[in-house]
């Protein structure tokens, strides 16, 4: 079987049905609790240093503050 890469095994489990999106969220949650405290720490270091780097590439520009808490209240009324 040839091996996905994250961005092709992303897509593919958005293609699934809402019950098999959840129940598949669901199995990886639990697998992250399995992780020990050490592996949870790179884990949540790594993500951290993934995301920094996106928005120092400008792949995400990003919105203020106070430009999302307008658009909330805009859409609470």
């Amino acid at each position: 079987m040839a091996r996905l890469s994250i961005e092709e095994l992303e897509s593919e489990a958005m293609k699934l049905d809402p019950k098999a999106r959840a129940r598949l969220a669901g199995k990886l949650l639990e697998s992250l609790d399995a992780l020990s405290e050490a592996e949870n720490e790179r884990t949540w270091a790594e993500e951290a240093e993934r995301r920094d780097g996106d928005l120092d590439s400008d792949r995400d520009d990003g919105r203020s503050a106070d430009e999302v808490l307008r658009d909330a209240r805009d859409r609470l009324g």
